[in-house]
């Protein structure tokens, strides 16, 4: 094949996804310290609606102070692998933090929680013969990924269906090993899943849990400490896994559990052994804010409070959105173009930045907006923020009504 050719292919299949609707744009923008949600953007000023920076952890002073500190003392990079110079007290005080933030006895640091789901299944899944995975339909791309490259046999049930789970499992030949992989709180639709009961189908059917907590960390449970502590079986779960840059505002991810499986994967995961270390002032930063974070009740409490005064408006302005118990709201456009559309005029005449979510963050046909509160948004900015959307989402919207009862998480 020509070179040419090579050029024709990939130029096509980029401009037909482009064709469709589905091109994506990045805002850039200027995020400051003291003005937060107040960002700016092409020397305009806007608000964001749209941070996983759920407790504002990255404008923390201490944090940075930290980060500052450990930074002027040894260095922007640390050298190298973790097993070639690129192991230090920080990396290794950060494992220690981690895994008893969560009350179980070890954990992995990773430089994303995407490498660190995807690495960490592929190397579980390898380790047994005839393993079956059994995958929630909404799992996150990096748990698919994971799943896929093992080249094991996967069994997808209904988000969040116990009872299709269940059927699945009963299915499934006792002598097979299997392994549960589910989240906590999903990202999309703001699903909480009762964690306990999927302990509980583990248990009957002797499986093993692989439980994704990306979005529940820092904002649930004892401390924060996320919604395997919330439902009581932090120490029952095999395999948790989390970042730090959502609730903990810095970068990276990690695993925790028992001692032999964290030593399994130190020993055999590729994005472990292969990939460099994160920065030593990141991972004394992520140190500092686990230990704020554990303290933060108030702005827990402050964050559910207001997004329910949120939700609620949106109800009484029959403006449509997935109900949840969560913090993250998703408004219901469906369609690519539509979705867009709202988030520029949002952008151009409210200066709201919500970023369109479409395909293939979600399945074709279910794009959103996706809102999210920080403790630095107040009242004023939600009622802003309701009259903006009013304006320019109509219940009478043909597109939107027709799809009012429609199955959100299909």
């Amino acid at each position: 094949m020509k070179n040419n050719k090579y050029k024709y292919i990939l130029k096509s299949k980029t401009q037909k996804f482009f064709e469709e609707g589905y091109q994506r744009k990045f805002l850039p923008i200027n995020r400051s310290i003291n003005s937060f949600p107040v960002i700016n953007s092409n020397s305009k000023k806007i608000k964001i609606w749209c941070t996983n920076d759920y407790l504002n952890m990255s404008h923390n002073q201490e944090v940075i102070d930290e980060s500052t500190k450990i930074l002027k003392q040894v260095g922007t990079g640390s050298g190298g692998t973790r097993n070639i110079s690129g192991n230090s007290p920080y990396h290794e005080s950060l494992e220690k933090k981690i895994a008893s933030f969560h009350n179980t006895e070890k954990s992995i640091i990773f430089s994303s929680a995407y490498t660190a789901n995807q690495t960490s299944l592929w190397t579980l899944c390898k380790a047994f013969e005839k393993l079956c995975v059994f995958s929630d339909k909404l799992n996150h791309a990096s748990l698919i990924q994971g799943i896929k490259n093992s080249g094991v046999e996967c069994k997808i049930f209904d988000h969040n269906n116990l009872e299709h789970l269940e059927s699945l499992l009963r299915k499934t030949n006792e002598e097979i090993p299997k392994l549960i992989v589910f989240e906590s709180l999903y990202s999309m639709n703001g699903t909480i899943v009762e964690v306990n009961k999927y302990v509980e189908l583990a248990k009957k059917y002797n499986a093993m849990t692989y439980l994704d907590e990306v979005h529940a960390v820092g904002l649930y449970g004892n401390k924060g400490s996320g919604l395997a502590n919330y439902f009581g079986v932090s120490d029952q779960i095999d395999l948790i896994n989390g970042t730090f840059a959502k609730g903990f505002g810095q970068i990276g991810g990690y695993v925790v559990g028992k001692t032999y499986l964290i030593d399994y994967l130190k020993t055999f995961a590729p994005g472990f052994i292969f990939t460099t270390s994160m920065m030593p002032s990141t991972a004394g930063a992520i140190s500092k804010s686990i230990s704020i974070v554990e303290q933060e009740d108030e702005k827990r409490k402050y964050i559910q409070e207001m997004s329910n005064y949120l939700k609620n408006l949106l109800r009484i302005n029959k403006i449509p959105f997935i109900e949840n118990n969560s913090h993250i709201i998703p408004i219901m456009i469906f369609d690519a173009m539509l979705v867009k559309k709202y988030s520029q005029i949002l952008l151009n005449d409210f200066g709201l930045y919500i970023q369109p979510v479409f395909y293939p963050t979600v399945a074709k046909n279910r794009a959103r907006l996706r809102l999210t509160i920080t403790p630095k948004h107040n009242i004023d900015d939600i009622h802003e923020l309701i009259y903006a959307l009013k304006k320019i989402i109509s219940p009478k919207d043909s597109l939107i009504s027709t799809k009012k009862q429609f199955d959100y998480s299909i």
